[in-house]
C-alpha cells in the first residue's frame, strides 16, 4: 500500500467516523438517552424538531464530498448532517443548531432540517423531498453565468426522482451544459416505504441517461468505490462536459426519525445491512492494502469521539435565543402582524 493510497483511505476514513459520531450523539440527545460516549444526555430530549439520521450511508459522502472544493456548492436533504460534517462545516454550530441553541448556524430556529454554511460553500438541507435539486441546478447556472471555475454537488435520496423537481432539474441541466453532480443517495427507502414498490424502471441513472446525463453506479457502502467514480465524475464536470449523475447504492440502517423504531422492516434486511457496515469495510480495506489500524485508524476513532463530545458540551452551555430573535429573518410585509 503505496503512503499516499493509505493517507487518502484513512481521510475518507475520518470523515465517516466524524459523521458516524455526531450522529450517534444526535441521536441520543433527541431520545432523552445516553450517548454513545456513555454519559446521560438528560432526562428529556435535547435536541430540537425531527432528526433524520444518514447512519450507513456515510461512504457517499465521504467519497464525493472529499473532491469538492472549499468554492464549490452543496445542497443536502433532510437527511443532511453528513454532507453538511464532509463539506467543512464547524460541528459545534452544527450541535448547536440541534439544541435549538442561539450560536447554532440558523440561530437555533432551523434545527436538522435547515442547517446551511455559506462560508463553506453548504447552501442548506432541505426539509422537502426533491427541492434542493433547482436550488443546485440554479446555482450551477450561476457559476457558470459568472465564470466561476466551481461546480454544485445535489445530494438527494432514491424517493426524490419521482417528484418532479427530478426531472425537471436534470433537464436544465443537461440543456445548458451546467457544472453540477447529481449524487442519488439510494438508500432503498422513502420514509416508511420500501422505494422498490413505488419507482418504476431501473432508477435514478437509468432516468438521467434517457435525457443525456453520462450516470455511473456505484456501491455506495464501497468508500473507496465511491471516490473513484465520484473523481472521474467531478472531473468532467469541472472541465465543461455538462452535468453527470451518481447513483449510489446504500442502505438505511436507522428509522425515518430517530425515535422511528423501523417496525415495518425485515429484521434479517436491516442484519444483513449491518453486515455491510461502510465504515467496518474501510478498516477491512485498510488492513487489506497493508495499512496499520491500531496506530491509525483506531486514533481517528478517539479524535472523532472528543471532538464530538466537545461540541454536545458546547451545545448544552451555549445561551438560548433572545425573545426579540423570534422576528429576525422574518419576512415583514408592513402590516405589523409578527409583533
Amino acid at each position: 500500500m503505496s503512503q499516499e493510497a493509505a493517507q487518502s483511505l484513512a481521510a475518507l476514513y475520518r470523515t465517516m467516523v466524524r459523521i458516524r459520531a455526531f450522529e450517534n450523539a444526535a441521536e441520543a440527545a433527541s431520545q432523552g438517552g445516553v450517548t454513545a460516549f456513555g454519559q446521560s444526555a438528560g432526562t428529556s430530549a435535547k435536541v430540537r424538531g425531527p432528526l433524520h439520521l444518514s447512519t450507513g450511508q456515510e461512504a457517499v459522502a465521504a467519497g464525493v464530498c472529499a473532491h469538492l472544493r472549499p468554492g464549490d456548492y452543496l445542497t443536502s436533504t433532510h437527511r443532511g448532517h453528513g454532507h453538511t460534517l464532509a463539506k467543512g462545516a464547524d460541528p459545534r454550530r452544527m450541535m448547536c443548531e440541534l439544541f435549538g441553541k442561539a450560536s447554532g448556524y440558523n440561530g437555533g430556529k432551523g434545527g436538522s432540517m435547515h442547517i446551511a454554511d455559506f462560508s463553506v460553500g453548504m447552501l442548506g438541507a432541505n426539509g422537502v423531498v426533491a427541492a434542493g435539486l433547482p436550488i443546485a441546478v440554479g446555482a450551477a447556472h450561476a457559476q457558470k453565468i459568472q465564470g466561476r471555475a466551481a461546480i454544485t454537488a445535489c445530494f438527494f435520496g432514491d424517493g426524490a426522482i419521482n417528484r418532479g423537481p427530478f426531472l425537471e432539474a436534470l433537464n436544465w441541466a443537461q440543456v445548458y451544459r451546467l457544472p453540477v453532480l447529481f449524487v442519488c443517495e439510494d438508500n432503498r427507502w422513502s420514509a416508511t416505504t420500501s422505494s422498490d414498490v413505488t419507482t418504476a424502471g431501473q432508477g435514478a441513472a437509468a432516468r438521467a441517461r434517457s435525457i443525456g446525463i453520462a450516470s455511473v453506479q456505484v456501491d455506495g457502502n464501497d468508500v473507496l468505490a465511491v471516490d473513484a467514480a465520484a473523481a472521474g465524475l467531478v472531473q468532467a464536470v469541472r472541465s465543461g462536459d455538462g452535468p453527470r449523475l451518481l447513483h449510489a447504492l446504500t442502505y438505511r440502517v436507522k428509522g425515518h426519525v430517530s425515535v422511528d423504531p423501523a417496525k415495518y422492516r425485515d429484521p434479517k434486511e436491516v442484519d444483513e445491512a449491518l453486515r455491510d457496515d461502510p465504515i467496518a469495510r474501510a478498516r477491512q480495506q485498510y488492513l487489506a492494502l497493508g495499512g496499520t489500524v491500531a496506530a491509525t485508524l483506531d486514533a481517528l476513532d478517539r479524535e472523532a469521539a472528543d471532538e464530538i463530545q466537545a461540541a454536545m458540551a458546547a451545545a448544552n452551555d451555549a445561551p438560548w435565543p433572545q425573545p426579540d430573535a423570534a422576528f429576525s429573518d422574518v419576512q415583514d410585509t408592513g402590516a405589523g402582524q409578527w409583533r
